[in-house]
């Protein structure tokens, strides 16, 4: 079999409409929400008002209570202030509860919208980026983009911003106070957002490199519980355990960098903060001696310090986590968000099939430095049933690939019913034609969704009258919960000629023009075969048929076999007259070992 690898794989160029940055992003999926995202800002800057402000009517308060020596004055001034204090608190908690139902309003939506577009997006690549890429890992790649902007969206809407609000109303109380404090703080802020600017950026590759590991280690997971049972036939248990070893211990290594520059971020962090205290302190004192503050002033120092020396201390853990997921964003985004392959023409109509004629012109075909197919012409009419049949590496499957337009040639036309496939939709061109793989894909759902997956509205009268032309019938019948019985990841719980037979009766059901079997019958045995032989052969009529078998015997009822080689067709007629005609045919067919091809 030959395998196709994307032609430019290590190419990551992109130029689509989905920001692949991370704050970009979360802005773009935020856009149906913004009304939202604002309103939830915006209560967030009136609890934090609220809350500072009654920190300075606390100030007031104590100021106008001690220089007043009237008990009548000293009672109205803290009714006062006291009314204005518990206003104050009842109004910072209707903000925040505020902010939180609007902000999880539009976090959550967010959330939801983010995954549905990278996952659009990534089922938009071409085969080659799946094939090269482990499941598991995209997977998690797509959550850590699309869940990891939720995560920091909720982190800047109640982390960080609330802070930068804090540490505003605080700048300019201090600077009310006196223009010393306010430049003494001012300054600090400067030296502590450039010093956390710098970690920050210094950290990020480590971050990335970590996210990476982690996404590789998912992968590796997946990948050995997915074949679980070839671990256990060849006694690998301890092997696998050994590659997921490798991985932790890369993911370890890296983990433990990112880690400890994060808890000296937080060291610093707190260095700053003393001095900052310290500095403000003296400052205030030596005001207090020349009688240029209060004891109010002094309460309004020491509770606003407190709220400062509390921001600094989170700081290092807000920038700890936050330089956390922006990494894990960054990594997803620039993994999945990457140019498409294959991409429909703009305003490409859809394909219609009539007669359902394919005509290869001219074709070439490359991957790397070796070319699988060049001026490659072949002409297939309108409901012919084509054999196609070669040694391995002949180009078999990727015959198919292209047709499917899993990969775009690089010269000449494929063409149905005159209409070149590169200039279709790609969705029209794969409604027209059915497959029946030589590998099942099914999908962890009920046998009644996957037979339905060739047509989605199909009533249950369809899906049995195909089951039983499939002979899947009698086997679903005897199963505990007949159609509703979940197959298991990748039809695990099913053997391989019932997980073949579903895929076909899948196939019936769809009903497309052209039908391709890329060894639509190797996984069943000689009796269901004979059985299968009937239903495909009904299922043929009307249709162009390609069928790809190594058992050459199931190929005598076709109209044509084209014989492959290297790329190139050596021989073109009937079973009959090939398997006498000398040629590569007839010494396939002679080389025949019950039924299949030796290869």
């Amino acid at each position: 079999m030959t395998k196709i690898e994307p032609k430019n794989a290590n190419e990551a160029t992109y130029n689509g409409d989905i920001p692949n940055t991370p704050i970009r992003f979360i802005w773009y999926v935020a856009k149906p929400f913004r009304p939202l995202m604002l309103l939830a800002f915006l209560a967030v800057v009136l609890a934090q008002v609220s809350e500072l402000i009654a920190i300075w009517v606390v100030s007031e308060l104590i100021d106008g209570f001690s220089t007043s020596t009237d008990k009548i004055e000293q009672i109205d001034i803290l009714v006062f202030w006291g009314l204005c204090f518990v206003i104050l608190g009842v109004l910072d908690r209707i903000f925040w509860r505020a902010s939180g139902f609007l902000g999880l309003g539009w976090i959550i939506r967010a959330d939801a919208y983010a995954y549905k577009q990278l996952y659009s997006y990534i089922s938009n690549h071409s085969h080659g980026y799946f094939s090269n890429r482990f499941a598991g890992a995209l997977s998690n790649k797509i959550s850590n983009a699309a869940g990891g902007s939720s995560e920091l969206s909720f982190r800047i809407m109640w982390d960080i911003f609330p802070e930068v609000i804090s540490v505003t109303v605080t700048l300019i109380l201090f600077f009310n106070l006196h223009w010393l404090v306010g430049t003494v703080f001012l300054g600090v802020l400067v030296l502590v957002f450039f010093f956390n600017l710098f970690w920050v950026k210094k950290r990020r590759p480590h971050v990335v490199a970590y996210s990476a590991a982690s996404s590789a280690l998912r992968g590796a997971g997946v990948d050995v519980l997915s074949n679980i049972a070839a671990t256990r036939q060849y006694s690998r248990k301890s092997f696998e355990l050994k590659n997921i070893d490798d991985v932790l211990s890369d993911r370890k290594n890296k983990d433990f960098k990112q880690a400890y520059m994060g808890e000296w971020l937080m060291v610093m962090n707190g260095v700053f903060g003393v001095l900052l205290t310290g500095m403000v302190l003296v400052i205030v004192y030596t005001m207090l001696v020349n009688d240029l503050a209060t004891a109010g002033n002094l309460v309004l120092v020491l509770m606003l310090l407190a709220r400062v020396g509390y921001t600094f201390n989170i700081m290092g853990n807000i920038m700890n986590g936050v330089t956390r997921k922006y990494g894990e964003i960054e990594e997803g985004l620039q993994e999945v968000l990457i140019d498409h392959e294959i991409t429909d023409k703009k305003d490409a109509p859809i394909l219609s099939v009539e007669a359902g004629s394919i005509t290869w012109d001219k074709v070439v075909f490359e991957y790397g430095a070796n070319k699988v197919f060049d001026d490659f012409n072949l002409k297939i009419e309108p409901g012919q049933r084509i054999g196609l049949v070669g040694p391995s590496g002949a180009g078999k499957t990727t015959f198919v690939s292209l047709l499917l337009r899993q990969h775009d040639i690089d010269a000449g036309e494929i063409m149905i019913d005159g209409q070149n496939i590169a200039q279709v939709t790609q969705d029209s061109l794969r409604s027209s034609i059915a497959v029946v793989p030589q590998e099942p894909m099914l999908f962890h759902r009920s046998i009644r969704e996957n037979i339905a997956y060739g047509k989605l509205d199909a009533t249950e009268e369809e899906i049995i009258s195909v089951a039983k032309k499939a002979q899947a019938h009698d086997f679903i019948s005897q199963l505990e919960e007949g159609y509703d019985t979940l197959v298991g990841e990748r039809g695990v719980k099913l053997s391989g000629g019932q997980k073949q037979r579903v895929a076909i009766a899948r196939a019936m059901l769809k009903d497309a023009p052209i039908l391709v079997l890329d060894e639509a019958t190797s996984a069943l045995d000689s009796e269901s075969e004979v059985a299968i032989q009937k239903a495909l052969h009904e299922l043929m009529v009307g249709k162009t048929v390609i069928a790809v078998a190594h058992r050459l015997s199931t190929l005598r009822e076709m109209d044509r076999i084209i014989v492959l080689e290297n790329g190139k067709i050596v021989e073109d007629g009937d079973h009959n007259s090939l398997a006498q005609a000398g040629g590569t045919y007839q010494r396939l067919w002679e080389h025949q070992a019950g039924g299949f091809l030796v290869e």
